[in-house]
């Protein structure tokens, strides 16, 4: 089994927003988008309250204090969907 070693933590550095995904802009320069179906909680909240992020750490992840969403950029580049569906499924 082969380990993927990072040279450095990707960090977000800014979250945009278009009518289906969210973009989040690395401080290496890497974009990465991602489908808010992935996210109930991001896809059924306002525009406002989307806009309303802050970054936990240095960058390391992304909250959304109205919205009670959090995320790690580790896991949105593992491509991690939102996993309390899946707890709710296995109920």
């Amino acid at each position: 089994m082969l380990t993927l070693t990072l040279e450095s933590e990707p960090l977000a550095s800014s979250v945009s927003f278009s009518d289906d995904a969210f973009r989040v802009v690395l401080d290496d320069g890497r974009e990465l988008s991602v489908p808010l179906a992935w996210f109930p909680r991001l896809l059924h909240g306002t525009p406002a309250q989307r806009q309303h992020w802050e970054l936990i750490g240095l960058g390391q992840g992304i909250h959304w204090p109205e919205l009670d969403e959090d995320m790690s950029v580790e896991g949105i580049l593992a491509g991690r969907r939102d996993q309390t569906r899946d707890r709710d499924a296995a109920a």
